[in-house]
């Protein structure tokens, strides 16, 4: 993310609107370009002649801030490793030893004993069997300007510029997507800053509010990830509350910060300014945040966002399944010769302080529905809180499939204590179909 000094933002009547920038500038898209070909240029060279290079680009461009902004956040794609064939505090020792036993050490020799600089890393190089320029170089190579940059992005030093290097460069953290090095990179770094510059006013904040209408297990499942207090409610699709999750077309979300706490935890805010990027994985998303200002009377503005702001996520929708009994199920399920479909993570059960996703909806085209949770092969510990969070759960067309290999019982869920399919190494798909077709019950209502 952005530290705050690169952060821009401006406040106005309570509302502090984050100064995104037109990704299709074409001002934005050199600046941009130019950054990362100076980060491809400058694979296996030090640090510190990438900053200076961004430093002078500064420069010759006025928008300090986002060029800086930019090149931070390329950086965070980047790796630096020190690079010395033998420890640099090992060469330095034995330099300043052996220039110590030769003091004084001379520009130019006046008498025939008198020891040159050049002599001593000679020395030094041959008792280490370095050569003179490996000895002076990994003297300091430890120091930050002199780590060379030796990944940008999914370029390596050992891959670029060979035959064997790509055409692509993965700047997402995501397996699934590579990304052009030209239109399309450019298109994701200036994406990335618009969404930085609102992360960064997230780091002053005290509770966000939340509401998404689809891809709630990828939503929740970042929101746990982060840590962040949240209390769920279910709403239509105007976004008002209703009665229960079987009306939901949506959730809504209250997330605590900082202020919740006993004091105000930047760290916490920072988790916050995380999540953010959950949320653009959405096709139709809104927040809204209240920020801590120490220089106002009343303490505090407003950050709005929503899906029409054009954010772009960077983060990962997530793994299609959790485990290889939900994928070998799936891949089974459309091999098979059923009216019933089976749907990933379509449901969402409110919990009070936690939710609870289950692993699959089965739907029949009459309207009947019910919602299965697998309870696979776990650790001793993660089964009870596993089994904890079943025992809320309130819905009779609520089904399990269970391993027999765990140390549990009916008795053990709760409600659902009847509506338990137990299995040895796979679930069969016309055990799961049984199932749905004694505990389905008619929604008027699904999840888009």
């Amino acid at each position: 993310m952005l530290t705050a000094d690169l952060a821009r933002s401006r406040t106005r009547d309570g509302e502090v609107h984050p100064l995104f920038i037109d990704i299709a500038d074409e001002q934005y898209r050199s600046t941009a370009a130019t950054l990362i070909e100076l980060f491809e240029s400058h694979l296996g060279e030090p640090k510190g002649e990438l900053e200076d290079a961004i430093n002078q680009l500064t420069v010759e461009n006025t928008d300090y801030k986002i060029v800086h902004g930019l090149a931070k956040l390329l950086k965070d794609e980047c790796e630096f490793e020190q690079q010395a064939a033998v420890d640099p505090h090992e060469i330095r020792q034995r330099l300043f030893e052996r220039a110590n036993e030769c003091y004084p050490i001379v520009r130019q020799p006046t008498l025939g004993e008198d020891t040159q600089k050049l002599e001593v890393y000679s020395a030094v190089a041959d008792e280490l069997g370095l050569s003179l320029e490996e000895c002076y170089r990994g003297m300091y190579a430890d120091l930050d300007d002199n780590k060379l940059l030796v990944r940008f992005g999914d370029q390596t030093v050992e891959d670029y510029g060979t035959d064997e290097s790509t055409s692509t460069t993965k700047l997402t953290g995501n397996s699934k997507q590579a990304y052009d090095q030209t239109a399309q990179t450019v298109d994701w770094l200036l994406a990335r800053y618009n969404l930085a510059l609102a992360q960064a006013v997230l780091y002053d904040a005290s509770n966000m509010r939340i509401r998404v209408w689809d891809h709630f297990g990828t939503v929740f499942s970042y929101m746990k990830l982060f840590g962040l207090m949240h209390r769920i409610y279910p709403i239509d699709r105007d976004g008002n509350r209703v009665s229960s999750t079987d009306l939901a077309a949506g959730y809504e979300a209250e997330l605590d910060g900082p202020a919740s706490l006993f004091r105000k935890s930047q760290k916490y805010g920072i988790r916050m300014a995380n999540f953010l990027p959950a949320l653009p994985l959405c096709d139709r998303w809104e927040m809204n945040a209240e920020i801590l200002d120490d220089n106002m009377v009343s303490g505090s503005n407003r950050l709005t966002l929503d899906y029409t702001d054009g954010l772009v996520s960077h983060y990962s929708a997530g793994q299609q399944f959790d485990s290889d009994i939900e994928r070998t199920l799936a891949r089974k399920w459309e091999r098979s010769n059923t009216d019933w479909d089976l749907i990933r993570e379509d449901d969402v059960f409110d919990l009070g302080a936690e939710v609870m996703i289950p692993d699959f909806a089965i739907e029949h085209p009459d309207g009947r529905r019910a919602i299965i949770e697998i309870v696979g092969f776990w650790t001793p510990e993660y089964l009870q809180s596993k089994l904890a969070k079943i025992r809320q759960v309130d819905a009779d067309n609520f089904v399990l499939a269970v391993s027999e290999r765990l140390d549990c019982a009916d008795e053990d869920f709760g409600n659902a204590s009847d509506r338990v399919l137990w299995f040895k190494s796979g679930i069969h798909v016309y055990d799961v179909v049984e199932l749905a077709e004694a505990y389905a019950s008619n929604s008027e209502t699904k999840h888009d």
